[in-house]
């Protein structure tokens, strides 16, 4: 069996090539930039302008798209939605059986123009030929961490306490992934999550105890419709099965025994 994997330099994507290696598939990956490796087919493809992606998709059985391009204006439309439908159409014409989308959970609650880009994907994908699947992923716990970094840029760590999270392993996410496409499209859409949902300065404490900092939190409240998007659970899901894979989890691999301030 052959797939497509869209986006396959990112960082879920890094994950997800091993893991669909060992599940015996035929992989074929995407790039927007020429890339070499013994045990993957790599095919350049730009998905703005619809560069090589006929012919990415030929004889292909299946495709993960993981492709995406955030918080970039026009050009998250031209790669998200537009890219999208190129990819989509093609896949149509050429007989391709499955076709998986990954998503974002709360991309339907939370008024987030890049959500709004990622709905839009997800409405093209169930418009199209190509029996589907959509699994949409709660954040996972390197996007956390940057954004705690960020918040703590002049000292404090600032942030809306009552924000919740849901962090899930990427690793976990591509083996759902491999699980979704092995079973055949689901004609639906799915959300997956971490095993335990963090309101923000519970996220917060725990982010610099591991990096031993005595930062203190600074309460700021998200105003308006995202804050109380957030703040009610917009980013989490009770969907099951979970992954296994903690924030403490996260935090020791990253920070166990480095005294990182």
């Amino acid at each position: 069996m052959r797939v497509l994997v869209t986006g396959a330099g990112g960082r879920l994507g890094r994950v997800v090539l091993p893991r669909l290696r060992a599940e015996g598939w035929e992989v074929r990956a995407t790039s927007r930039r020429a890339r070499t490796d013994p045990s993957v087919r790599w095919a350049v493809v730009d998905l703005a302008t619809g560069e090589g992606v006929v012919e990415a998709v030929s004889g292909v059985d299946a495709v993960l798209h993981l492709a995406s391009s955030p918080n970039r204006g026009r050009q998250t439309h031209r790669v998200d939605v537009l890219g999208t439908r190129r990819l989509v159409v093609a896949a149509g014409q050429a007989g391709v059986r499955h076709l998986v989308h990954v998503s974002i959970v709360g991309v339907d609650r939370v008024p987030i123009p890049y959500y709004r880009h990622k709905l839009a994907a997800e409405q093209v994908v169930a418009a199209g030929t190509v029996p589907w699947t959509v699994l949409r992923a709660t954040q996972f716990p390197e996007f956390l961490d940057g954004m705690l970094r960020g918040a703590s840029r002049l000292g404090p760590v600032l942030g809306d306490p009552a924000v919740l999270a849901q962090p899930v392993d990427p690793g976990e996410v591509a083996d759902r992934l491999v699980r979704r496409l092995t079973a055949g499209p689901l004609r639906g859409v799915e959300e997956y999550g971490g095993p335990e949902v963090l309101r923000f300065d519970e996220a917060a404490r725990a982010w610099t105890a591991a990096r031993r900092s005595r930062r203190p939190l600074l309460p700021v409240r998200i105003p308006g419709r995202l804050g109380r998007a957030l703040r009610s659970g917009g980013l989490v899901t009770g969907a099951a099965p979970t992954g296994t894979r903690t924030w403490a989890d996260h935090l020791a691999d990253t920070y166990g025994g480095t005294g990182a301030r």
